[in-house]
């Protein structure tokens, strides 16, 4: 199982327009083939921080989707909204 974290700050004044974009875009995302799960959360202490927190199949799951046309028009979209460049992590659990 892969987890992706991807963290955006949007514009104070866009967060909005992003809402919709992830209101409109979660249940086609959480469809994809390989995807098990898409969350979205807001930081605690700055509101026009937000981040994605999706669980995946594998790898080559999340890939897939980051080629698809779904994924081009979300990206597209969310990515003129930013304020400051996404960061993104990939993480596997360790199990001790």
């Amino acid at each position: 199982m892969l987890i992706r974290i991807v963290r955006m700050t949007f514009q104070p004044e866009k967060t909005g327009e992003f809402l919709e974009i992830f209101r409109t875009s979660k249940d086609k995302i959480r469809a994809f083939e390989g995807c098990n799960h898409v969350e979205l959360l807001q930081d605690l202490n700055h509101p026009n921080v937000y981040s994605t927190y999706s669980l995946w199949d594998s790898e080559e799951h999340l890939n897939n989707y980051r080629d698809s046309e779904l994924f081009g028009q979300v990206w597209k979209a969310t990515k003129a909204l930013f304020a400051d460049k996404p960061q993104a992590w990939s993480n596997v659990s360790v199990n001790i």
